[in-house]
């Protein structure tokens, strides 16, 4: 049975919890609570979810023993500076796992691009890698209010136990790197690392800091990468990303491209095709 709890910093500021052994979506769980008129604030957490989803309405499976956790929050921001939560994710998600994942177990590169850190790093826009393959994913979503309002579920899938097979790209979990941890544990230091994250944010006051916290965590810049946005295939090097979150490409004519979404793939499958 699932024993989730929350970290000593998320327990003080108030945070709520709802842990399950199985479930759904623990997305559509907070959801429903958005559409109940929750005041937010709350997690909730499974060790396995039944009909888990990825961005862009993908399927992700769930072992039973890996971490699925959402938190839905109703942000005090415009919806446009409330869009660069899912960057602040991304650095709390990445703080959790360096915690409980010591460095030396890990080695550097991830497809060909250099991670220079040489830890866990953080794949544009909503993934972290562990020695080039995917560990953990992101998916932000907004639901609106009883109230008009609007709040947001950022849903956060660990593989612990077990990594998705038959994917298009390579994936690992805690247990593939030899660490002998639990889905509970993880979450405990997520909750914890999401507060420290968010109050940096500090609606969205601080948004400068979290995406350079993101930028030196990230995998890839300065490698060669290919952006597929639904068909159309950008290439070039990564060069950063901007104040908005934007993935910058530097083409070969010198040109900069802005991406706002789309499929990234780095040095030896920077060869994609539409």
């Amino acid at each position: 049975m699932a024993n989730f709890w929350l970290g000593p910093k998320a327990t003080s500021r108030g945070y709520r919890l709802h842990g399950f052994d199985s479930v759904g979506s623990t997305s559509n769980e907070a959801a429903n609570a958005a559409q109940s008129g929750d005041v937010g604030d709350v997690w909730f957490c499974a060790l396995q979810q039944t009909a888990g989803r990825g961005r862009r309405g993908r399927h992700w499976a769930t072992a039973h023993g890996n971490m699925a956790a959402s938190l839905l929050i109703v942000p005090e921001a415009d919806p446009a500076i409330s869009a660069t939560l899912g960057f602040v994710a991304g650095v709390a998600l990445n703080r959790a796992l360096a915690t409980v994942v010591p460095e030396a177990q890990l080695k550097t590169g991830i497809d060909g691009a250099d991670t220079a850190n040489g830890r866990i790093a953080l794949k544009w826009p909503n993934d972290v890698l562990a020695d080039g393959a995917k560990l953990a994913g992101i998916l932000l979503e907004a639901q609106k209010r009883p109230d008009g309002g609007m709040a947001v579920v950022i849903g956060f899938g660990v593989n612990v136990v077990a990594a998705p097979e038959g994917l298009p790209y390579p994936a690992t979990c805690l247990r593939d790197l030899g660490l002998d941890t639990s889905a509970e544990t993880v979450f405990g230091a997520l909750s914890d690392a999401w507060v420290d994250a968010v109050e940096t944010w500090d609606r969205g006051r601080g948004v400068s800091s979290i995406l350079e916290q993101w930028r030196h965590a990230a995998a890839g810049i300065g490698a060669e990468v290919a952006v597929n946005r639904d068909g159309d295939v950008v290439r070039g090097i990564f060069e950063t990303i901007d104040e908005a979150g934007r993935l910058i490409v530097r083409a070969n004519d010198n040109s900069r491209i802005a991406i706002t979404a789309g499929d990234v793939h780095f040095g030896t499958t920077a060869s994609v095709r539409s």
